[in-house]
């Protein structure tokens, strides 16, 4: 029971720490909306009122002591563009993107574990010099320029025309794949290389273990050494790989992907923040994925010890 409870306070210092470095750098460095609320040729006394009701006139600590309220709270206040509450931006968007990126993350990781499984247990055979050529093929390819080329082949009449090239009209389960499955093939493409070599490094260290040897000496079948031995024994830095990858796929893919296909989801709201200097929803955004990586670091230290006891 110690051992959670050090987590979960682990947990809560490195929400502290990170969240104060965020709202560091988003107070100093991130976008003034002043001016752009009041326009020119404003006087003194209208600036320091917009100023007030910004809150940029509030001591530091104190502005970092309500950010805190308002994260633990979900009331993130207003959008300095449209009006609308942040906690509502996010409620709304965040599924949409869980929807569109969950396939293609699920797909990249399970097919990178399989392709690596078997290129890692034929080391040096053409098979696996066929999967680790088309692994950097994938990882050298520009994510943009995947997008553009799929779209072009799947959604214009240039092409097979068989799927819309922007929106989001999702009613059901035949409109769902049908808006999903380019932004998908494209994260696919690109997260199976990176995939595949990462997960190829980590089995081809475990096969040259002395426990492998042995079972081989014993006379372990192949399946039962990958998938009790090898699989087995790598489930650290899978879940190391699987859960820190969320954070990243989840923000930095959708901004490119929602962007470009005009999909409401978390992406595309970031991506309109900064372009218009909307610091609440900034703010909310780097503090919630800042807040999911310390919440994913201390569910994976739970993890490590449930699939290997050795791990202190």
């Amino acid at each position: 029971m110690a051992r959670p409870l050090r987590s979960l306070l682990h947990g809560l210092l490195l929400i502290l720490g990170v969240t104060f470095i965020s709202f560091l750098l988003m107070v100093w460095f991130g976008p003034d909306q002043t001016f752009t609320l009041i326009g020119k040729n404003a006087t003194a006394e209208r600036i320091a009122e917009v100023r007030h009701e910004l809150g940029y006139d509030q001591p530091f600590l104190k502005r970092y002591a309500d950010f805190l309220v308002e994260l633990a709270t979900l009331d993130l206040g207003l959008s300095n563009s449209s009006g609308e509450r942040v906690s509502r931006m996010l409620a709304r968007s965040v599924p949409v993107t869980l929807a569109l990126m969950l396939p293609g993350f699920l797909l990249g990781n399970l097919l990178g574990i399989a392709f690596g499984l078997q290129a890692a247990q034929r080391r040096g055979q053409w098979s696996d010099r066929v999967i680790s050529s088309l692994s950097v093929t994938g990882m050298s390819l520009s994510f943009l320029i995947i997008i553009i080329a799929l779209q072009v082949l799947l959604s214009t009449p240039q092409g097979l025309n068989l799927f819309p090239v922007r929106g989001w009209q999702v009613v059901d389960l035949p409109s769902y794949l049908r808006y999903v499955t380019v932004p998908t093939v494209a994260l696919l493409i690109v997260t199976l290389g990176y995939n595949t070599r990462f997960y190829r490094a980590v089995f081809v260290d475990e096969f040259g273990k002395d426990h492998i040897r042995t079972a081989r000496a014993f006379g372990a079948s192949p399946a039962v050494i990958m998938w009790k031995h090898v699989l087995k024994n790598s489930m650290v830095p899978i879940i190391t790989r699987v859960l820190f990858s969320i954070p990243l796929v989840v923000i930095s893919g959708s901004l490119l992907i929602e962007s470009y296909f005009g999909i409401p989801g978390i992406g595309k709201i970031t991506f309109e923040a900064i372009t218009n200097g909307d610091q609440p929803v900034l703010k909310a955004v780097v503090a919630l994925t800042a807040v999911a990586f310390v919440l994913i670091q201390v569910t994976a230290d739970l993890l490590y010890r449930l699939v290997d006891p050795r791990v202190a």
